[in-house]
């Protein structure tokens, strides 16, 4: 058996069954670029590890060792400036591990989204989406951790159904994906909103290759943020559970046109469901009435 301890190759390489007086090493391919998403499996849809699982160091030094106050800022420069393949630790463990990590439905232990795409593109200087990282991860631990324990049960039951629908709706748009250029999702409920969003309009992406271009890949998953916001049942939550989700994203986020975008297509189905089960002068409702004024 002979292994490639080169860092500037990322893979591993063995052979087997060679005759003992047999000196060639074996051919191995040093570089894999399969644009094909496989599916996850339904038991991992609704958990957190679903996007990235920390299996190696870096993330775990960098981002959960900061202070509260600069936390998501470290997240996002951490997500766009991380190359994991230059992380060995983490590398090693998934190259050992790749034939388990890439089929369809892979209920193995160290699967998510994050590490069946490097074990997809081994080689070939492709990079997993930073909101696999970021938004996906980061936002879904804390979430679970600092909003989860403040909501009424129908407010928590809404926590847990909108992060299934999240990434169910983020598997139907990679499997569209494969499929055509245009992605196209609507809601499960009536009245829910849809969105379609045909990738050829953005540079460097055509059929197969949404999870290759970072901004774009932000973009697609933020069209699908109010879907499942609003399918998991947010309109009909109590006003003291919308106050405590309004606050949550950080300050940082509401520079970006498409947070904006997100809380005014969740507001316009809230803002009226609201109105007609409560006051008028509920102020979570005049908050959301100033979402969709800007």
């Amino acid at each position: 058996m002979a292994e490639n301890d080169d860092t500037n190759v990322a893979g591993v390489f063995r052979s087997y069954m060679t005759p003992s007086g047999y000196t060639q090493r074996a051919q191995a391919d040093k570089g894999k670029c399969d644009l094909h998403v496989t599916p996850a499996a339904d038991s991992i849809i609704g958990t957190c590890e679903y996007y990235y699982r920390p299996l190696g160091c870096v993330y775990t030094e960098t981002v959960e060792k900061v202070s509260v106050s600069s936390a998501w800022q470290t997240v996002k420069a951490f997500a766009t400036s991380w190359d994991p393949w230059t992380d060995k630790e983490l590398v090693h463990r998934l190259l050992h591990r790749r034939e388990q990590l890439i089929p369809p439905n892979c209920t193995d232990s160290d699967w998510s989204r994050h590490s069946n795409f490097m074990m997809r593109h081994i080689g070939c200087g492709h990079k997993p989406p930073g909101y696999y990282v970021s938004y996906g991860y980061y936002y879904c631990s804390n979430y679970g951790a600092k909003l989860y324990p403040n909501l009424s049960p129908a407010g928590q039951a809404w926590l847990r159904s909108a992060r299934w629908w999240l990434q169910k709706n983020m598997e139907r748009g990679l499997e569209q994906n494969m499929r055509e250029n245009v992605i196209e999702l609507k809601s499960q409920k009536p009245g829910n909103g849809s969105f379609k969003m045909d990738v050829q309009q953005y540079p460097h992406v055509r059929q197969f290759q949404l999870e290759l271009d970072d901004e774009t890949f932000k973009t697609f998953a933020f069209k699908t943020h109010p879907l499942a916001y609003l399918d998991g049942g947010l309109a009909y939550l109590p006003s003291y559970d919308l106050a405590n989700i309004l606050v949550q994203p950080n300050i940082q986020e509401w520079g970006d046109g498409r947070t904006w975008g997100q809380a005014y297509d969740s507001a316009k189905v809230v803002l009226p469901q609201q109105l007609r089960d409560s006051d008028i002068d509920d102020p979570v409702g005049k908050a959301l009435g100033r979402l969709m004024a800007k």
